[in-house]
């Protein structure tokens, strides 16, 4: 492969991360926004009956065109820089991995480690779902849980590599991956639930948010391994020359 400095690979990730921020807004805006009106619109419903109700100091359409857009394009950019870094380091250590290879990994492994495990313990949930004086408290929350994710997944891959020589690549790979599964469960217990949605709120529309959450997740890691794989590849691996034409003897 090409000797690169890593600030190639970094400017090549944010601009990965850009495309899977575009993802993100084309599903989010596909997907999420129908589930965040018909949420708002119960919420609002709600204010009435209870006499409340304030108008947003932002409009709907333009928390739905120009800041959905301007926020995921940020994240995108943000996380692909990141996993960039992550890329740098796991290239060559992880296995005998080209780029492309090496960058889908990297891009599940943190689709795994960022989205899903967090979200299996503290799902995203629509707005009027949530007590507003218990926010802060479960924005702690939601950050410990990631960065537990983050700190047992780095020690999966720390284990993962000292019991290569003793059991082998794959089998070694599979302890690893069980102990960070235990490890997680062990968090899960550990860590306080939260349920706070309404008795009376439609559980549908719940689940139709979330999943709708975690398709946008996986649309973005899955842009960003691809777009990064082949830009990494791009800068990594030597350009073959074309053979020049044997001229014949004369």
């Amino acid at each position: 492969m090409n000797a690169i400095s890593p600030r190639v690979l970094l400017v090549r990730g944010m601009l990965a991360g850009l495309l899977a921020g575009v993802a993100a807004f084309l599903f989010a805006y596909l997907l999420g926004e129908s589930k965040v009106d018909a949420a708002i619109a119960i919420e609002e419903a709600g204010a009435h009956d209870h006499g409340g109700g304030e108008a947003a100091p932002v409009s709907r359409a333009l928390q739905a065109t120009a800041g959905l857009g301007t926020g995921t394009l940020l994240y995108g950019v943000a996380l692909g820089g990141i996993a960039a870094l992550v890329f740098c380091y796991a290239l060559g250590r992880i296995g005998r991995f080209g780029p492309r290879a090496t960058a889908a990994l990297v891009a599940g492994g943190l689709f795994v480690t960022v989205s899903l495990v967090p979200f299996f313990k503290y799902p995203a949930n629509p707005p009027a779902v949530g007590d507003p004086e218990t926010t802060v408290q479960r924005t702690t929350l939601y950050v410990l849980m990631l960065a537990l994710s983050l700190l047992l997944a780095a020690g999966a891959l720390i284990l993962g590599r000292r019991l290569a020589p003793g059991l082998g690549n794959w089998n070694a790979s599979i302890a690893a991956s069980l102990a960070f599964v235990v490890a997680v469960g062990i968090a899960y217990a550990a860590l306080p639930g939260i349920n706070e949605v309404p008795a009376d709120f439609p559980a549908a529309l719940v689940w139709q948010f979330r999943l709708a959450s975690l398709a946008i997740q996986a649309a973005m890691w899955t842009t960003f391994g691809l777009a990064f794989g082949f830009l990494a590849e791009r800068a990594l691996v030597p350009a073959v020359a074309p053979k020049e034409a044997v001229q014949p003897a004369s």
